[in-house]
């Protein structure tokens, strides 16, 4: 019997890592603090009129020229080895992954963030992904340098990537796949569950949520009250400290989610053959 697939989908900044993936090492390698840095991003998108991922793409490549820095993509991947995790986050997969198997469902785990993805392929956790949909550069063959974006994801552009992920049509160059009817989804909705940490999370949120999944919103102390609003107004069906630690209560819910979608499956199996 072919095992049904749980596809977990996360956001990055502040979800799984306690800060922005930029501020780690990227911006102070630029001599700036984040304020300033994210400063000149919102001075670029006003005077401008410049959608802010693009902005702070821009202002990346731009600020980096300035600086006498060589923004390669192995110069990005650097940037992202010091990046600090919330608690439990480095045995999170392994641990989710074993469970799923116990109860004999396969978990999958995809990324879509709004940030680098070359910062993210540099990080220790990269290779726990199916897929990483995150901004990313083209690179001039001849300098190895940034010439033009290759893929911007902001926040309502987040959404794509839940169908996408749900048919398995990953390929974000396939338009076809993507926008086929199906009848046999790869991964179901309601099989699917998303972890975000606030307002830039909130349309693929209500996208998973009002679709039969489910939305867990992590967060820290600093934006608790904001995650606690997200619930109160019935955008997430779960709230959880960001503490990815075994036993902890995100590790229960998940893995009570993960128990409901097993069992549900077996059932509907049950019902298959008492029908035949």
């Amino acid at each position: 019997m072919k095992k049904p697939i749980i596809g977990i989908l996360y956001d990055f900044d502040k979800t799984l890592c306690t800060d922005d993936m930029q501020a780690y090492d990227l911006i102070p390698s630029f001599g700036m603090t984040p304020d300033e840095f994210w400063g000149l991003t919102q001075e670029f998108t006003d005077k401008y009129g410049v959608e802010r991922i693009l902005s702070y793409m821009y202002v990346m490549v731009k600020t980096a020229e300035n600086k006498g820095i060589a923004l390669t993509r192995e110069y990005l991947n650097k940037m992202g080895e010091n990046i600090k995790f919330f608690r439990g986050v480095r045995n999170w997969f392994k641990r989710i992954n074993e469970y799923g198997e116990e109860l004999g469902v396969k978990v999958e785990h995809y990324l879509v963030s709004s940030g680098n993805k070359e910062i993210i392929d540099g990080c220790e956790i990269a290779d726990e992904f199916v897929a990483t949909f995150a901004c990313e550069f083209y690179y001039s063959p001849d300098t190895g340098l940034p010439v033009w974006p290759k893929t911007v994801i902001n926040y309502t552009a987040k959404t794509q990537y839940f169908f996408r992920i749900s048919k398995g049509a990953l390929d974000t160059t396939d338009d076809e796949t993507v926008n086929k009817k199906v009848e046999d989804r790869r991964i179901p909705y309601r099989n699917i569950i998303y972890l975000g940490d606030g307002v830039t999370d909130i349309p693929i949120m209500i996208l998973v949520k009002d679709n039969g999944g489910k939305a867990i919103a992590v967060y820290q102390e600093s934006n608790h009250d904001l995650v606690r609003k997200l619930y109160e107004d019935e955008r997430v069906n779960f709230i959880c400290k960001a503490d990815y630690s075994s036993g902890g209560e995100l590790d229960k819910i998940v893995k009570l989610i993960i128990q409901e979608i097993a069992v549900s499956h077996q059932l509907s199996k049950k019902q298959e053959k008492m029908s035949q």
